[in-house]
């Protein structure tokens, strides 16, 4: 079983699925609701739509094996952010939600070779929305 578990974290696409899942898995545990995972639309991408209580959480994953290049949540970047907020406004739009209290999450997953389970760091409300016209334009 280990030699399965390893060839997925040989991959960084498989590395970054296997994050995205269990960010999941960590935010249903806290009573969330993914509504979807791997969101792609026209104004960009992203990982993890979820819903605490009746809040709209646009999440970022971010999974490293180590920190010697720092910690995950550092890489979401100010252009990340911007992309982040444009595809939430699709999302919402699309759905007629524009009224809904959104946020934008970051879970940061730090997940060494060997160990069984990461360390997770839930960050909530890890950035404004961003960019002309902010969320409602």
């Amino acid at each position: 079983m280990w030699s399965v578990f390893r060839r997925w974290f040989s991959s960084n696409g498989w590395f970054g699925e296997v994050g995205e899942r269990e960010a999941a898995r960590f935010l249903r545990r806290k009573k969330y609701r993914i509504l979807h995972r791997q969101l792609r639309n026209r104004g960009g991408e992203i990982d993890l739509i979820a819903l605490d209580g009746d809040t709209v959480v646009f999440v970022e994953v971010k999974t490293r094996r180590g920190i010697e290049q720092g910690a995950p949540f550092e890489a979401v970047t100010p252009d990340k952010q911007r992309r982040m907020t444009r595809a939430a406004l699709v999302f919402l739009k699309q759905r007629r939600w524009l009224e809904r209290r959104c946020r934008f999450d970051v879970v940061s997953l730090v997940w060494p070779a060997g160990v069984l389970r990461p360390e997770i760091r839930h960050f909530e409300h890890a950035f404004e929305a961003t960019d002309r016209g902010q969320l409602y334009s």
